[in-house]
């Protein structure tokens, strides 16, 4: 197969906010494309699991729960929600099926992810 994903785009009302806080939260680098698209690429060489992030801006403001959203692996699940959230984020709440345990979040403006350990 030739198919492999080179980035993933979240829809912003503003870049401002929500792009530090995905550059912060991932340590990515923030490359300028023009007055819609802002990208994040990973600092340094490429690594599997880190595609680069590309923030679009729309008019419209998100109104319902994402269909697609990141789902964040951490050595400490704890660790990284408390990271995240003085970063900008909101937990929203912990889930769990049987072994496996998450927090919903959401960044800035409002998009969902989760973040598990493992």
């Amino acid at each position: 197969m030739t198919l492999h994903v080179s980035e993933i785009v979240i829809d912003c009302a503003d870049h401002g906010a929500v792009v530090e806080f995905w550059a912060a939260a991932m340590a990515y680098t923030r490359q300028d494309v023009n007055d819609q698209y802002v990208a994040l690429v990973p600092s340094g060489p490429p690594e599997p699991g880190r595609p680069s992030l590309l923030f679009q801006k729309v008019p419209e403001a998100k109104v319902v729960k994402n269909r697609v959203h990141l789902d964040l692996r951490a050595e400490v699940m704890a660790d990284e929600v408390a990271r995240l959230t003085g970063l900008g984020a909101t937990a929203v709440v912990e889930r769990s099926l049987g072994r496996l345990r998450w927090t919903v979040m959401t960044d800035p403006e409002g998009n969902e992810f989760c973040v598990s350990s493992g």
